[in-house]
């Protein structure tokens, strides 16, 4: 039986280019209590990021340490960086109450859905393969090569959400308000809010 004071831990993966990242910012802006987890990575800082709110960006050898000395939650690598989520906080925030919500990618939430079954783990799906090109190609920020890698992986990670059980809940982002509206509703049912 879990603690009905204890925080609830959300994920929230899906490839590059499904809106993950605003479909967290709507959750934070409406779930009371909620925060955002910092992850922490290997891969240098992208346009208006900032250091500490946005990644902790480390350098490969601190993170190797972070991982060695189980200092994450979980952790993974994708596209040649590393990735993962500080231990500490998550328990900390968990332990107070609040929400947590963490957004990683499949190796990740397999983790997650290994260490803390109670975790809300939801993947966020493109409604096609040729709308996430064009949303990727949107972004301007990939070379062709680039994209078609990323076009790849997203092909992996939804093969893999679906076969792994890893996530019990699955989310289309064809509008991105109707998708927001319904991960809330995820949520909220989960957690008794």
């Amino acid at each position: 039986m879990s603690d009905p004071k204890r925080g609830k831990l959300v994920v929230i993966s899906g490839p590059s280019g499904t809106g993950k990242t605003s479909i967290c910012e709507g959750l934070l802006k409406t779930i009371p209590n909620a925060r955002w987890s910092v992850s922490v990575t290997t891969r240098k800082r992208r346009g208006a990021e900032v250091d500490g709110v946005d990644y902790r960006f480390l350098d490969r050898a601190e993170y190797d340490r972070m991982v060695q000395a189980n200092e994450l939650l979980e952790h993974a690598e994708y596209l040649g960086h590393g990735y993962g989520t500080p231990r500490t906080p998550v328990d900390v925030a968990l332990s107070r109450g609040e929400t947590v919500i963490m957004e990683i990618d499949v190796q990740g939430g397999a983790q997650i859905a290994s260490e803390m079954q109670d975790s809300v783990r939801i993947f966020v799906m493109p409604p096609s393969m040729p709308a996430l090109k064009q949303r990727l190609a949107h972004r301007k920020t990939e070379t062709p090569e680039a994209m078609e890698q990323r076009l790849a992986e997203a092909q992996r990670e939804m093969e893999f959400a679906a076969e792994s059980g890893c996530y019990t809940h699955f989310v289309t982002n064809e509008d991105l308000s109707a998708a927001i509206a319904e991960v809330i509703r995820i949520v909220k049912q989960e957690s008794r809010l």
